[in-house]
């Protein structure tokens, strides 16, 4: 063979061997690839050299679709036939949310109530109460919470049943085990339907400084249905409802003198208020005149009372229809909730 044709043929050879190397050396790299990226190897630098950030270990990481926490802590509940049911965190939690908010509402305000329930649940599993003391927490909303079992919430909800259904499962296990806390400890979560432009510092109700429930704006208003509500009264009714409960009430005079000028506390919500010589807080009045909430004025007009009365419920911590708003308008439950629990964190309770 001619020397010319040996160092093509070993040209040829060596491209060969060369070509083999570079195809086994691709199919290795390919190989392992996947194996650095599942590892958790970073597969790339920042332009400035640094590592890209990670989350911090502390911060709660919860996945849509996971409910480990929940499933695995039980809820004795005394139901409204006097029974106590035994069910998991997750399955009650479920019957709360339904209950206690519109299914209707964005999913960031059903986490937030979700948050909320949770939280107070833990709080009733820590101190039990003397009116249920074989369970953790009953059913009747005047107590403890309110909790509907599925069955009846999906019939309410009719053609609804399973969009509801599924959007609040999502809220329960989008917040699997984490609650409200304030320095370390959960807290009385408490919450209403709806605030007249804001919430209530709970010394104006129950007489007692929390520091995690104070008055906070909040954004709702006449989408809110009921909103604005009137209550009329003869005087002999207010006479009537009002010596019963406060026999030492003078109200032998001219109707026109019956109620006394009214503090407010933050927002409009009645701090006080005279009645026949007796002073009343907001939330006593309210009480007295079956009113939806302590957000209200009263006049005279020569035959009858009218009170006036904007939002409903006793105004103190989360509004759930200010909730609502502030999901509408792009804001978090964590949002949601450290707005309306002054200076709380959300975090996991067990």
């Amino acid at each position: 063979m001619p020397i010319r044709e040996e160092h093509s043929a070993a040209r040829r050879s060596r491209g060969a061997r060369q070509t083999v190397t570079a195809a086994l050396a691709l199919t290795v790299i390919l190989f392992f690839l996947p194996l650095l990226a599942v590892r958790g190897d970073p597969l790339y630098q920042r332009g400035d050299g640094a590592q890209p950030s990670l989350p911090e270990e502390t911060a709660p990481q919860v996945q849509e679709t996971s409910s480990a926490r929940d499933r695995g802590r039980i809820v004795r509940l005394k139901t409204d036939d006097g029974q106590v049911e035994e069910l998991t965190m997750e399955a009650y939690l479920w019957g709360v949310v339904a209950a206690e908010m519109p299914a209707s509402f964005e999913e960031e305000a059903l986490k937030a109530q979700a948050c909320a329930a949770r939280t107070y649940t833990v709080v009733c599993q820590n101190s039990s109460s003397p009116k249920h003391p074989d369970a953790d927490i009953c059913a009747d909303s005047t107590c403890c919470q309110a909790y509907i079992a599925r069955e009846a919430a999906q019939a309410r909800w009719g053609l609804n049943a399973g969009e509801y259904t599924d959007k609040i499962q999502r809220a329960v296990a989008g917040t699997d085990g984490l609650g409200v806390l304030y320095e370390g400890a959960p807290i009385q979560a408490l919450f209403f339907s709806s605030a007249a432009g804001r919430t209530v510092d709970a010394v104006e109700v129950w007489g007692n400084s929390v520091d995690y429930l104070k008055s906070v704006d909040s954004p709702e208003g006449d989408e809110v249905p009921n909103y604005r509500t009137q209550v009329v009264l003869t005087a002999d009714q207010v006479r009537e409802l009002t010596l019963a409960a406060y026999p030492g009430a003078d109200l032998s005079g001219d109707p026109a003198g019956w109620f006394g000028e009214p503090s407010l506390g933050e927002g409009s919500a009645v701090s006080s208020i005279p009645l026949g010589g007796v002073t009343l807080t907001g939330s006593q009045v309210r009480s007295l005149f079956s009113l939806r909430s302590a957000s209200f004025t009263v006049s005279w007009d020569g035959t009858a009372f009218t009170f006036d009365v904007t939002g409903y419920g006793h105004g103190v911590g989360m509004s759930q229809y200010g909730a609502n708003a502030m999901a509408r308008d792009g804001s978090g439950f964590r949002d949601i909730l450290t707005w309306y629990y002054t200076g709380a964190q959300v975090d996991f309770l067990w």
